[in-house]
């Protein structure tokens, strides 16, 4: 049976169904609990049982000792209810709560998701997870001393593998080696997470205009979003040069359907003459503007190439967007991800 969980002094609540670790469900749920490991060993998401029982797992004694179990306190990264309880803990409201690491990785997975799209998956040491929001990006450690930024495109609930999407840029240095000599069970250096493109909390329709490999932290962001039930209106205008580049189209259109809360705008600026594409084409910051009259209303959330971002910058404010309620990707202003 399902097992109802309160937070102190937050005053949150949500469900814990049979199997689940409060951590899991209390991230299904879509608060933000702190977390390190998630296998009992680092104390990171450490907190005491008010009232109620919990199965404390298997946990390690220098993150957990017998003193402190007999003082109330318990991971909830491994504990799981066995009654309905009461917890205090504290809960991440600011990304600067959320310890940036420097840690090694593997590659677990490679995938062509189009002809110049990469799919990554990267797995962290087993004592190790990344706490982030859904949003933030993570900078590659290269040997050479350089960095290269990718944004991360899993939810935070669904961490047991990164995921990361990365366009071709020829002659770009870490673009090359991803596509032509990176291979499965590569090891890599990672620090994150990072940046500040994340989902405000509002009542207010969320608008997310994405360009190209844009869609990564918006995919994270939006499946969080339904994980958690959010309610409030969410669209998104996912723009691509032709319909080839539109590399993932089938989830946004699943969501669509699953979602009665949020809508799914494709724009392609000049499809090939060997497409056939009968909907939205143009700039995709543009597609917006005619689709709004005033976006006094609206929060916007934009991840592209710097031009497109400037540009929608401009034109929203212009149209009545509040310029504090405009949301960039934190590459805005670099060479763009990933090169």
């Amino acid at each position: 049976m399902a097992y109802q969980v309160t937070l102190q002094p937050s005053g949150h609540q949500f469900s814990v169904q049979p199997g689940q670790t409060v951590l899991e469900a209390a991230l299904h749920a879509g608060y933000a609990l702190p977390y390190g490991c998630r296998n009992g060993a680092c104390g990171a998401c450490k907190g005491k049982v008010l009232s109620g029982r919990v199965d404390y797992g298997a946990t390690q004694e220098g993150a957990l000792s017998a003193a402190e179990r007999e003082q109330g306190y318990a991971l909830f990264c491994s504990a799981r209810p066995l009654t309905d309880l009461v917890l205090e803990v504290h809960e991440v409201t600011a990304v600067q709560e959320i310890p940036v690491k420097t840690l090694p990785c593997r590659v677990e997975r490679l995938e062509r998701l189009c002809h110049d799209v990469m799919g990554i998956w990267l797995k962290l040491p087993s004592s190790e997870r990344l706490q982030f929001l859904p949003g933030q990006y993570i900078d590659f450690l290269l040997k050479d001393g350089r960095r290269r930024s990718l944004s991360l495109a899993n939810a935070p609930e669904e961490d047991a593998l990164l995921e990361l999407h990365m366009r071709y840029v020829p002659g770009g240095f870490f673009s090359e080696h991803v596509f032509n000599v990176m291979k499965v069970k590569d090891i890599l250096r990672i620090r994150g997470p990072l940046g500040s493109f994340y989902l405000r909390e509002s009542d207010k329709p969320a608008v997310f205009v994405a360009g190209g490999t844009g869609f990564a932290p918006i995919k994270a962001i939006l499946t969080h979003a339904f994980n958690q039930g959010l309610k409030r209106e969410l669209v998104l205008y996912w723009g691509a040069r032709a319909v080839r580049d539109l590399y993932m189209p089938q989830l946004p259109e699943r969501w669509a359907r699953e979602h009665a809360n949020f809508r799914f705008v494709p724009v392609i600026q000049s499809p090939l003459p060997e497409e056939s594409w009968s909907g939205r084409t143009g700039h995709v910051h543009e597609a917006v503007l005619a689709d709004y009259s005033d976006l006094s209303g609206v929060q916007a959330y934009v991840c592209g190439a710097p031009a497109m971002v400037a540009a929608a910058r401009r034109d929203f404010v212009a149209r009545g967007l509040p310029a504090d309620e405009f949301y960039s990707d934190s590459f805005e202003f670099q060479g763009g991800p990933g090169t």
